[in-house]
């Protein structure tokens, strides 16, 4: 049986945060645009939000950085936000889609 890569254990851990308005998590809305793994486990993620007034703005990025915080082979956690590109609905995944209706 093969190992579960340290990057897949940190988008499992990212797939358990929610937008508190959408029943669909932050990784399927398509939120996260990168996840870098460093050589000594200490990972930077890239993400957006839905829009810059998004009452959870605060919110979501903490229980990121939380979450993939908790993940046993972690060290540091930087989590950064950024409007460019701007989000659109075509950043979802087809379940998220499919879950909102959309398709």
């Amino acid at each position: 049986m093969s190992e579960i890569s340290l990057k897949d254990k940190i988008v499992e851990a990212i797939k358990t945060v929610y937008d508190p308005e959408i029943p669909v998590d932050v990784y399927e809305l398509g939120l996260i645009y990168e996840i870098e793994v460093f050589p000594v486990s200490n990972v930077n993620i890239t993400m957006t939000l839905t829009s810059p007034s998004c009452p959870a703005a605060e919110h979501i990025p903490n229980e990121i950085k939380e979450k993939v915080q908790a993940v046993e082979e972690v060290n540091e956690v930087n989590v950064e936000i950024t409007w460019d590109p701007p989000y659109s609905q075509d950043m979802m995944s087809e379940a998220a889609k499919l879950e909102l209706g959309f398709m």
